[in-house]
């Protein structure tokens, strides 16, 4: 419910902006424009069509613009780059959190980039140059540098002092980092522990040794399931030595996994997981055409298998009528398996231990609903055109294509998987291409039989 009410709210405050631009109520339009967030300013850009785009992003506070660049996605941010000025780019992206930073510097221009750089002193441009040094889509990329250490041979009473000297702590953090003189992460001492810890003790007599921790190689999606799986807030990220390089929090962990749902959804309609919604009309359709090409190839297929038949379908006129049934009750089936399945590989619950017990299961519920299916469907071909044999064809080919459909949408997604293509990307077409094929042929040829 608190989505719904998240995404009418997106809504609503879109239709007053543009409502407020119809009017020529620039003032009105600025103010709704300020009381907004960065995540929120992105989603708002994103939203709209790209010369509305231009004009709204010139009325966000440079001082929030760099931050409303690394929310967007990446086809969105660099149309919008491509329209700023070198020196507005600079201005907006020096304010900008490293790891945030980090997130956009590659789309930057070249001479904004070397403006950066050389503004920069020593330690910042090591710092950026740490998380640039590894995929985005890892720890190390993922990464905030802002991270407050301290050793474990102080007292509490000197940590405490040390934290009001700094005033400000970086935002989400639940815990300090314990690190040798080398900067090795040897332990973590929660603020909550600190808190309420006597303040002549040592750090070491009160910190969480061993604790939680990230290789900074580790990859974005098994960053969310650590997440998840130990309901952290920020969690240290050291390099293959221990050595504390930064920590990775709760935010970029949102993040990923709504960057990964709406990767998963636009790969399984053949689109960029990056897909601007007002791209230019010419470079999206010849991206779609693609799959659209490899679609009528399938259809061909399928429509190759029906020509088999075409003496049988002459002197079974009903066959005709029913086909469809059998190929669009096995593709829902196999849609069903196939997102079940993909799923449970994202989330790292399916191997080699499990795989087989999840494919028994799978072709016993297609059976099942098969047989359930198949009935009601005989009952109303019989009924329709007053030949049992129809019926008990049509109940047959359904049985075969349902538990066909169920296995395919196992074994697709798996091998997809270790010939290392994205299951999202293709299996949806694979999967097509098995239930028409086979359910025209279970149909068509039993009638065949039937006939002859």
């Amino acid at each position: 419910m608190s989505e719904e009410l998240a995404e009418d709210r997106a809504l609503s405050r879109l239709e007053e902006i543009n409502d407020a631009l119809q009017s020529g109520t620039l003032g009105l339009a600025q103010q709704m424009i300020a009381s907004l967030t960065p995540s929120e300013l992105s989603h708002l850009l994103e939203s709209l069509p790209r010369n509305k785009r231009y004009f709204i992003w010139r009325l966000i506070d440079p001082d929030l613009q760099g931050e409303v660049l690394s929310h967007l996605n990446d086809e969105a941010r660099t149309n919008l780059i491509e329209v700023t000025e070198d020196d507005e780019l600079l201005a907006a992206i020096t304010v900008m959190d490293m790891d945030d930073l980090a997130d956009v510097f590659d789309d930057l221009p070249e001479a904004v980039t070397q403006e950066l750089l050389t503004s920069m002193d020593v330690q910042d441009r090591q710092r950026l140059e740490s998380i640039l040094s590894y995929p985005e889509d890892s720890a190390g990329g993922m990464m905030n540098i802002d991270i407050v250490t301290v050793r474990d041979d102080v007292t509490i009473d000197v940590v405490l002092r040390y934290l009001r000297i700094r005033r400000q702590l970086p935002e989400l953090t639940d815990s300090l980092s314990i690190v040798d003189r080398n900067d090795t992460l040897i332990g973590t001492l929660p603020l909550t522990v600190l808190l309420n810890s006597d303040p002549n003790l040592f750090v070491r007599d009160v910190m969480s040794s061993g604790g939680h921790a990230l290789l900074a190689s580790t990859p974005d999606e098994e960053v969310a399931q650590y997440f998840e799986q130990h309901d952290l807030v920020s969690v240290p990220v050291v390099d293959e030595t221990n050595q504390l390089l930064g920590r990775i929090t709760i935010d970029d962990v949102v993040d990923v996994i709504r960057d990964e749902a709406d990767q998963d959804l636009m790969r399984m309609a053949g689109l960029d997981e990056e897909d601007d919604i007002f791209a230019p009309i010419i470079p999206s359709a010849s991206k779609r055409a693609i799959w659209l090409g490899i679609n009528l190839m399938t259809a061909l297929l399928a429509s190759w298998v029906i020509g088999w038949f075409e003496t049988t379908i002459d002197k079974v006129v009903a066959l005709a009528v029913l086909m469809p049934i059998v190929a669009s009750m096995g593709g829902i089936a196999g849609s069903q398996t196939l997102t079940l399945v993909i799923r449970s590989i994202a989330l790292g619950q399916l191997g080699h231990s499990n795989t087989r017990l999840l494919m028994t299961k799978e072709i016993a519920i297609g059976a099942l609903n098969g047989l359930l299916w198949a009935l009601v469907v005989a009952v109303i071909a019989y009924l329709w055109f007053g030949d049992e044999s129809i019926g008990m064809i049509i109940a047959a080919a359904l049985i075969i294509n349902l538990v066909i459909a169920t296995l395919a949408g196992v074994v697709i997604p798996l091998f997809l998987k270790r010939m290392g293509i994205d299951p999202a990307l293709a299996g949806g077409v694979l999967l097509t291409t098995v239930t028409d094929v086979i359910g025209f042929m279970a149909f068509l040829g039993l009638a065949t039989w039937w006939v002859l």
